[in-house]
């Protein structure tokens, strides 16, 4: 900017010189046009005496502009000096700001790094005082987890100490056979029983790993509650540890998730979502939890979609099995006397015992269902910020070989034949003598539908649930173990229609008090018929003749019971010795009283109880607890085909105390 206003002078000096010389060349030639026509001689002199003042004057204002030309380049040099020392000044000040600024820039890359060590210091010192907390929270809520192979384990379980006091005795451990309640006339019910175990203690080891967009569990949960042949109670009470659950997931962030293994049941309803480790389960002490609850542990395929955590669709296939009721089957019994050996043969199985070396259990006299195709359960949930709503649906399939010719016989043929005889031939060929011929498979489905829901209310200090499911053929999804199915006179299956409900109501008075209330109830229809029979044979080998007896022939006697009444709750069935107590059989074999069918119609169970957490923190968990419950079992009526006859209907009562003090892992 100074050079341009140093410029700027010198171009106004410059112009000025110039105008100055053009003046003073006008006025000359203005001069010399005046003067050229005078002539005379004074008029010249006057002239060249006026030229030569006028060229003084002009000499005059040259030199006056000279002198002002040389004083403005003197003030132009002056300022030129000032600008170049102005420059110069300028350049060692742009060079001093320039190294200020490269300082300064330095300076404020030392300052951003502190500044953002000084931030990841506070963000690392936030961090840790949160994971401190986080880590003293799960030292209060949730066993340590341990870090192996990128794999987070978590083991949790308890050590329990338990009893329990039943007025009549049901032979049964601190888990109770709710069938088994034992009627008037059954030796049991004239005698109270005392148990204690340790056998619930239970241990769990969780583990959880992320592959890309996957979760990645495996679970295993087990306690002692199962039982090997040298298994007793005399000494050293040595039960098996038998698996709860053992099962892998993987769980994807879009909602989808597929779980495989033994696990609860879709069925079993949840307390939100449709995920794994949310089952809502009774807190009862007792292991078989409460009359009315819905439940199974079983092998499982399970895929859920869940959307948002608002709402979850479910599908599973599971392990199958079938357990039969009722009685008065057709059969055949053959009796070969002094053998002692006694033959039976029936018209249809749908059960098999268990084979050892297929490892199963051998000894189990419910036997294994020979199943056609898995149970099917689909589920719906909702959680839409109050409560948590489920229903689902159960399809299963039951099948069964018949053999018409199973149950056939005469008794033409016998040794003494009556004079009336009777036949019961084989539809097929018109055998009489029981046989495979004609044999099939028969197939059932069955199925049921459920509904439950679960509020909390009073800010969440009282939870609210209740449940409900019927259908054909679903009794072994009930706590109570109702029977699935009987089977008609002519050995098909008849899917027996049943349902089970419970209430519940659990009140969180504190964190350190559950109080707990459950009414659950189970109920069978009846599925009796007329039309069975029974064929009796009884042999007798032929004795040889002696020298004092004659030689005595083979028998054979065949005698009938034709359409006799069966099935599941039959009203013609005999209940007269259902108060009737009976010797018994022997010093272990208690009598289980006189004749009755007794099939149950109805059973229920109230239960109260409490849990105390007496500590919970770093070092685990103490609790101990109480429960009540009252049992009432009804059977159907049967009036022992006698017309005139009222019908007995036998009931069954019980009261059960259990306590349990457990210690929880940390």
């Amino acid at each position: 900017m100074k050079r341009i206003m140093a410029v700027v002078l010198l171009m106004a000096l410059a112009g000025s010189v110039i105008a100055a010389q053009a003046q003073q060349d006008t006025a000359t030639t203005t001069v010399q046009k005046k003067k050229a026509p005078k002539r005379s001689g004074p008029a010249i002199s006057e002239q060249l005496s006026e030229m030569k003042a006028a060229i003084d004057a002009q000499q005059q204002q040259i030199r006056q502009l000279s002198d002002l030309v040389q004083g403005r380049d003197q003030q132009i040099q002056q300022l030129q000096q000032k600008l170049d020392q102005s420059q110069a000044v300028a350049t060692q000040a742009q060079t001093k700001a320039d190294t200020v600024a490269a300082q300064t820039a330095e300076q404020g890359q030392t300052v951003t790094a502190l500044q953002s060590e000084i931030t990841d210091l506070k963000t690392n010192a936030t961090s840790a005082a949160l994971s401190l907390q986080e880590t003293q929270k799960g030292l209060h809520e949730a066993p340590t987890a341990i870090r192996y192979k990128g794999i987070t384990l978590t083991p949790g379980g308890f050590i329990a100490a338990e009893s329990v006091f039943r007025t009549r005795a049901t032979s049964g451990d601190i888990n109770t056979p709710f069938t088994g309640i034992p009627y008037p006339g059954n030796a049991l019910a004239k005698v109270s029983e005392n148990n204690f175990a340790a056998r619930q203690s239970r241990l769990s080891l969780l583990g959880e790993s992320k592959v890309g967009s996957a979760k990645l569990t495996g679970y295993y949960e087990a306690d002692w509650l199962g039982t090997g042949v040298t298994s007793n109670n005399r000494q050293s009470n040595s039960y098996v540890f038998r698996q709860r659950q053992l099962f892998g997931q993987a769980a994807f962030d879009n909602g989808w998730s597929f779980t495989g293994g033994q696990q609860w049941s879709l069925a079993t309803e949840t307390r939100q979502g449709l995920q794994n480790r949310q089952e809502a389960i009774p807190q009862t002490i007792d292991a078989q939890y409460n009359v009315g609850f819905t439940w199974a542990r079983q092998y499982g395929v399970r895929l859920v979609k869940d959307f948002g955590g608002k709402f979850a669709l479910g599908l599973s296939v599971e392990g199958p099995q079938a357990t039969i009721g009722g009685r008065g089957f057709s059969l055949v019994t053959t009796t070969n006397v002094g053998s002692a050996s006694v033959a039976t043969t029936g018209n249809t199985f749908l059960n098999a015992p268990g084979s050892g070396g297929g490892l199963f259990n051998f000894v189990d006299t419910s036997g294994y269902s020979i199943s056609k195709a898995p149970d099917i359960i689909v589920k719906a949930a909702a959680d839409p910020g109050f409560g948590h709503y489920e229903v689902f649906g159960i399809i299963s399939t039951f099948r069964n070989r018949i053999y018409p010719c199973g149950v056939v016989g005469t008794n033409a043929t016998d040794t003494a034949p009556p004079a009336v005889t009777t036949t019961i031939a084989c539809p097929v060929d018109g055998s009489t003598s029981p046989s495979s011929v004609g044999a099939f498979n028969d197939t059932k489905t069955g199925g049921g539908v459920g509904a439950s829901l679960r509020v909390p209310l009073f800010a969440k200090k009282l939870d609210v649930a209740i449940k409900g499911v019927g259908g054909d053929g679903i009794g072994r999804y009930g706590s109570a173990q109702l029977a699935d199915l009987t089977f008609r006179p002519d050995g098909t299956e008849a899917l027996i229609r049943s349902a089970h409900g419970l209430g519940e109501l659990e009140l969180h008075v504190n964190p350190k008090l559950d109080i707990y209330a459950y009414y659950g109830a189970e109920y069978a229809w009846r599925a009796g018929y007329q039309g069975y029979n029974s064929v009796a044979v009884t042999k007798t080998p032929a004795i040889p003749a002696t020298e004092t007896t004659a030689a005595i022939p083979a028998t054979t006697t065949t005698s009938f019971k034709l359409n006799q009444i069966g099935g599941y709750g039959s009203p013609f069935a005999n209940n007269g010795g259902c108060n009737t107590e009976n010797p018994p059989a022997n010093q272990i074999t208690p009598s289980g009283g006189g004749t009755c069918a007794g099939d149950i119609r109805m059973i229920s169970e109230i239960t109260l109880g409490f849990w105390h957490k007496f500590y919970q923190g770093p070092k685990g968990g103490v609790r101990w607890g109480i429960q009540y419950s009252y049992f009432s079992k009804n059977g159907y009526s049967g009036n022992n085909n006698v017309p005139t006859a009222a019908g007995i209907q036998p009931h069954a009562v019980d009261n059960m105390v259990w306590t349990s003090f457990r210690y929880y892992l940390p």
